[in-house]
């Protein structure tokens, strides 16, 4: 079965950190771009961090300087180090891998930044 799955998410304090791993079965993500996005209650889906298969990265500015992306293949897997984190960074976080032929959604984890 093809599937991404997430893991990482959960509950942190301001100016805490959270990683988030991305973890495809079924297929391998090294010729994939994956892209992390977010979506808040109420509010559209964002683009939070994307790594193409080259491993060039790119960033909404919200997060950069906070937020890394990066491929560990040995894993399958792709992170997402969140640090320094604030109370708008609380959303659902889903991980996409595309290329131009597919595409693949995991079903999303939670994070929440409180004190």
């Amino acid at each position: 079965q093809l599937q991404l799955v997430e893991s990482g998410g959960g509950l942190v304090q301001p100016g805490g950190s959270l990683r988030l791993s991305c973890a495809a079965s079924g297929f391998t993500l090294d010729t994939y771009a994956i892209g992390w996005f977010r979506q808040a209650p109420g509010k559209e889906r964002e683009l939070v961090a994307v790594i193409t298969s080259s491993s060039s990265t790119n960033y909404a500015n919200s997060v950069k300087g906070r937020f890394t992306i990066s491929r560990d293949n040995a894993n399958n897997t792709v992170r997402l180090q969140m640090n320094s984190l604030k109370p708008e960074d609380t959303a659902v976080y889903h991980c996409n891998a595309r290329t131009v032929l597919d595409t693949y959604w995991g079903q999303g984890t939670q994070v929440i930044v409180s004190s």
